[in-house]
C-alpha cells in the first residue's frame, strides 16, 4: 500500500515545525512548505492525499489555495483540514472547500484523529 502523504502550508515556521514534529507519530510521509504561493505547484509534484492549510497567509490564503485546489482535476479529491484562530474562520474554510475545520491552538491529537482518515 501507497505511504499516505500529508502537505502542510502555513507561513509560521513555528507551526510548520510543530505540526512536522506531531505528524512524524504517524506512518505518513509530511511535505511542508511556508510560502502558500508556491502550495499548489508543490502538491501538483507531491501528489498529497492530505491538506492542512492555514486560512490567513500573506500572498495566498488559505481559502483561495483551497479553491485552487477544489478547481486543479489532478487534486480535487484531496483531504483538506483547514486552520485559523481568527473568528468566523471556519465558515470561510468550509466555504472555500475544506473537509474539517481546527481551531488555533489546536491539540495534537485532534490532528493525529483529523489525518487519520
Amino acid at each position: 500500500m501507497e505511504k499516505k502523504k500529508i502537505f502542510v502550508c502555513d507561513d509560521d515556521r513555528g507551526i510548520l515545525d510543530a505540526l512536522e514534529i506531531i505528524l512524524a507519530l504517524t506512518d505518513a510521509s509530511v511535505v511542508s512548505e511556508s510560502r502558500s504561493s508556491f502550495a499548489l505547484r508543490r502538491m501538483l509534484d507531491e501528489k498529497p492525499h492530505i491538506l492542512i492549510v492555514d486560512l490567513w497567509m500573506p500572498e495566498l490564503g488559505g481559502d483561495k489555495l483551497i479553491e485552487h485546489v477544489r478547481n486543479t482535476a489532478e487534486l480535487r479529491d484531496m483531504y483538506i483540514i483547514c486552520m485559523s484562530a481568527a473568528q468566523g474562520a471556519k465558515e470561510i474554510a468550509i466555504r472555500a472547500g475544506a473537509d474539517k475545520f481546527l481551531a488555533k491552538p489546536f491539540d495534537m491529537n485532534d490532528i493525529l484523529s483529523l489525518v487519520e482518515v
